[in-house]
């Protein structure tokens, strides 16, 4: 709902003067400065702290989405001022909160962020596990000298942080960072072994990102240390599950219900993003049948079905990819407001420079830019919350790459399910025809065998690998690992890999990761938040509640893919078409999950083509350094004249490094062996440049 940005001075003393201590008038201008990189996040008010030595600094931008009052702007202090604290996100149950603490907290607003210090002040450190909801945050607790910048359990909310000059800074958007100095460089190894996508360290050299379920901790203004306070967990593969299928319906159907609820909270207008599939006909439906109960829909208490507004990517037919008729089927059978957005060719290729630099992550698809006008529209009709899908597939097993994991071994926590795989190499050929078949393609198999022990063979890094795999020069892969799996798997604690070796079922172990890496740093980046509050949408996804995936991630492998002996098929997330049945359309229960993907396909001489040719150029190629022009010139001219998927995809990615080294001020990339050349003036010096 907003953005932040923060800084911590990590030099020792309490009694530290530097005689070259930056203007605080210069330094509180590069705050504001940090802030208006993400006005658009925050357009209702502005507010900065700092200490009184200026060693600490807080800023907020601010969209009002629950108490609409100045009392609600931020930073919040508490009433010794000595603890201050800016939030981004949406936390839950506060009301709740709030009544518990009222006794030795005085809360100065109704806003649920002030929630915060309250809890700290009760908690310490451990605060952050009473948390719920999608959250980043930094809080300074001055007589401790602690400094604390946290991130939600699933990532929903960004959270990044560098040193520059010898300063800790925190903002929701790595472009935060240029006002304070920071000069951004390439880290072409990461980008080579793709380590951005699952790991800490972003493509830039010196930035991380602070984790799903971490916190970053500094005391005392010394060098920050990354913990973890929540993390997902899975039983004992061999332990039978207690539950009924019944019973496992009917307590998914609650907690997706009571998620819910939380999230139509608010004092402004709620609306939903709506595809053709499961998950957000789910959301939707589910929506207007707690409306039929009455509840509010944000700020509309008026009961009216008709109110619920729906919003729905409508792709060009010819692609293929297009739900717009299912989503609209599904709007006319719940009886809402429906608004299909089209997403042509001109829509794509204008939105393309943009969707990148606001998302900050370079991912080869088109899909960002049909989010990006999905925000749009909903911002037009006055929104500004909206319930979205994601997490679901990741829990619930929906992908196509989970089915390999799930056959990989018995699933001895589902007694009934011996039954129906006593003929696994049949099931496994049905699975492969299903994956061959599918959007996704062939399911890649792992090259590194050592990694894939690791992983005990539910390695997703095979798939992450295939999605683009743009060309590097020669000299980058010295300076690599060369076996990008192995980093994949290492990057994992030590306890988590041996859970997946001993403990976990393939198919839980593939879920981990998936929600690590895919859905942390790839679709809740591209094709959530930070795309959203472009147009000050708040996205809210109710299957990305702890509380629900604490339960679900409990649920056996057999009851989420479930094999039909007799029809020789299988059935993704099945428990969760069981308990989102009383609210979809036949249709949508009985339809083949669909990833939301874009085309990757398009004309010569069109919109999409004439956006990459200005883009992808022999001089801004080489303003990046480390790719091969001849064979990024070649990948061009496949995707276009053969159609080439990968082609293009790779294409994509280089337009997109492109836009972010130009808006960035990324310096050209280098071979650190690269020869100096050597120029011989008139007598005996001589000259050296790095060119």
């Amino acid at each position: 709902m907003c953005g932040l940005t923060a800084f911590l001075d990590l030099h020792g003393s309490p009694s530290y003067q530097d005689d070259e201590m930056m203007d605080t008038q210069d330094l509180g201008r590069k705050v504001n400065d940090s802030l208006d990189l993400i006005k658009h996040r925050g357009p209702d008010a502005r507010g900065q702290w700092f200490s009184s030595d200026y060693r600490v600094g807080l800023g907020h931008v601010r969209l009002s989405i629950i108490d609409l009052s100045p009392a609600g702007n931020q930073p919040f202090h508490d009433s010794d001022d000595n603890i201050h604290a800016v939030v981004n996100g949406e936390l839950y149950d506060y009301e709740r909160i709030k009544a518990e603490l009222a006794d030795e907290y005085e809360f100065k607003s109704k806003s649920d962020c002030e929630i915060v210090i309250a809890l700290y002040k009760h908690y310490g450190a451990s605060f952050l596990s009473h948390l719920r909801g999608e959250f980043a945050l930094v809080l300074w607790d001055a007589k401790r000298q602690v400094f604390i910048a946290a991130r939600d359990r699933y990532g929903i909310k960004s959270l990044y942080y560098t040193i520059v000059d010898g300063r800790l800074l925190v903002s929701t958007e790595m472009k935060c960072f240029l006002p304070f100095g920071w000069k951004p460089e390439w880290d072409v190894v990461n980008l080579r072994e793709k380590g951005w996508t699952y790991g800490p360290q972003m493509y830039f050299k010196g930035v991380h990102r602070v984790g799903p379920g971490q916190y970053l901790m500094s005391q005392g203004f010394k060098g920050p240390q990354v913990k973890t306070y929540w993390d997902l967990s899975y039983p004992d593969k061999h332990r039978v599950y207690p539950n009924s299928e019944a019973e496992t319906v009917a307590r998914v159907r609650e907690l997706l219900l009571e998620s819910l609820q939380h999230r139509l909270r608010a004092d402004v207008g709620v609306g939903v993003f709506l595809s053709g599939g499961l998950d957000s006909s789910a959301i939707a439906g589910m929506t207007a049948h707690v409306i039929r109960q009455g509840k509010s829909l944000g700020n509309d208490a008026s009961g009216k079905i008709s109110n619920l507004s729906c919003f729905t990517v409508q792709f060009e037919k010819e692609s293929g990819l297009d739900e717009s008729d299912i989503a609209r089927r599904t709007a006319e059978w719940l009886g809402v407001d429906f608004h299909p957005v089209l997403l042509d060719e001109e829509t794509i290729a204008a939105r393309l420079e943009d969707t990148v630099w606001h998302t900050e992550t370079p991912i080869p698809d088109v899909n960002g830019m049909g989010r990006l006008a999905l925000a749009e529209a909903a911002h037009a009709t006055g929104k500004r919350v909206v319930l979205t899908g994601e997490g679901s597939d990741e829990h619930f097993s929906g992908y196509a790459d989970f089915l390999w994991s799930y056959l990989l071994e018995p699933d001895h926590a589902w007694v009934s399910s011996s039954e129906s795989m006593t003929e696994p190499k049949k099931m496994r050929k049905v699975a492969d025809e299903l994956i061959a078949n599918g959007f996704l393609g062939a399911l890649p198999r792992s090259t590194d065998a050592e990694a894939a022990r690791m992983l005990n063979k539910s390695s997703v890094f095979p798939r992450l690998d295939a999605v683009f795999q743009p060309p590097f020069q020669q000299w980058v892969y010295k300076y690599s690992h060369n076996r990008p799996e192995m980093s994949f798997a290492e990057s994992l604690s030590d306890n988590v890999l041996a859970a997946m070796a001993a403990k976990w079922h393939p198919l839980n172990s593939s879920q981990y990761q998936w929600t690590k890496c895919m859905l942390a740093n790839y679709i809740l980046r591209y094709l959530g938040d930070n795309i959203d509050m472009v147009y000050q949408i708040e996205s809210r996804p109710p299957f990305l509640d702890h509380h629900l995936t604490e339960y679900v991630n409990q649920i056996p492998p057999s009851l989420k893919i479930k094999y039909d002996p007799v029809k020789k098929t299988f059935r993704e997330k099945h428990i969760l078409r069981e308990a989102m049945k009383p609210f979809i359309t036949e249709e949508v229960y009985n339809r083949t999950k669909q990833p939301y993907v874009g085309p990757t396909k398009y004309k010569r001489k069109g919109p999409v083509y004439k956006i990459l040719k200005k883009l992808v150029t022999e001089t801004n190629v080489q303003a990046l350094g480390f790719l091969d022009w001849h064979r990024v010139q070649d990948d061009f001219v496949r995707a276009f004249r053969d159609h080439d998927t990968l082609s293009f995809k790779n294409t994509l990615m280089v337009a997109q490094l492109v836009v972010l080294g130009q808006r960035f001020g990324v310096k050209t990339a280098e071979d650190p062996q690269k020869p100096l050349p050597v120029f011989e003036s008139t007598g005996s010096v001589v000259f050296r440049s790095r060119l």
